[in-house]
């Protein structure tokens, strides 16, 4: 069976022995196994000019925080139930309005206002 690739995920996944998943997360997302057991392929990583993937089997009771962020596959061995903990998300300093006249933004440069 083809893995399936979501963009987004939703809290709880369900997977069948033989099913994959694809999807991509953000770096600090932790995976909490909560039944089953399944193979998790982390996203690809360079060494040198050599891609590899790294394998982990993760079994009930496992908790794994993915370093980086990227696509994985995870392949259900068993059963599988899944949570998914995405960081939280970071808010974006307020962004200064453009001043009007670019001779203006020279002006509080040299006046220090």
């Amino acid at each position: 069976m083809s893995p399936t690739t979501l963009d987004r995920l939703p809290d709880t996944v369900v997977l069948q022995p033989g099913e994959a998943l694809r999807a991509a997360l953000d770096p600090a997302t932790w995976l909490e196994m909560l039944e089953g057991r399944a193979l998790l392929v982390s996203p690809p990583s360079w060494f040198g000019d050599t891609v590899f993937t790294a394998k982990t089997v993760l079994n009930e009771g496992d908790v794994h925080r993915l370093e980086r962020g990227g696509w994985i596959e995870l392949s259900a061995l068993a059963p599988v139930r899944l949570r998914v903990h995405a960081p939280p998300q970071q808010q974006a300093p307020a962004a200064r309005p453009a001043e009007p006249r670019p001779v203006m933004r020279l002006v509080r440069l040299l006046t220090g206002s």
